[in-house]
């Protein structure tokens, strides 16, 4: 067994969607980054890779590589998740803290646990996911950015295959 921890921010910019877990959301401003800057997958597949001990995302997708430019985050976590197989682990569970003045995030949450658990070949009920607002505090409570953090636990197969016990 192996733990992960990840996190991440964006900075809120107009001119940009908003995509967090897969899923689009209505606001007036998006999260600025190299690919789709999806806050919640960035954090989830460093805490996965970490639980590896296989980089971080920027070792994997550099910013520098526009094959990455604009590039879904859900394409990623499907690479992050080829790689945890190759290494012969899956994914026990997973649990995440989204952090968001606005826009209110509970709607979406369902959404973006199917679209993890789907792309990770685990049951949603593997997937936590919470959303909380900083009580108008720091840089998320000014929203100027929006932050997540995430922890993974990964079982490797004992003969290091896709079959695990």
């Amino acid at each position: 067994m192996r733990v992960g921890i990840g996190y991440d921010v964006h900075q809120l910019v107009e001119g940009r969607k908003l995509i967090i877990g897969g899923v689009e959301i209505p606001h007036e401003m998006g999260l600025l980054g190299h690919s789709d800057a999806d806050v919640l997958v960035h954090s989830l597949m460093d805490a996965i890779l970490g639980a590896m001990s296989a980089g971080d995302i920027g070792k994997h997708f550099p910013d520098t590589d526009m094959a990455y430019k604009d590039i879904s985050s859900m394409v990623l976590l499907e690479r992050v998740y080829e790689v945890m197989m190759k290494k012969g682990y899956r994914l026990v569970n997973a649990d995440n803290v989204i952090a968001a003045q606005r826009p209110r995030l509970a709607p979406y949450i369902d959404q973006m646990r199917e679209n993890i658990a789907k792309i990770l070949n685990v049951p949603v009920e593997d997937i936590g996911l919470k959303a909380t607002t900083t009580e108008k505090l720091g840089f998320e409570g000014r929203e100027e950015g929006i932050s997540s953090y995430s922890t993974c636990l990964l079982e490797k197969s004992i003969d290091n295959k896709d079959v695990f016990v």
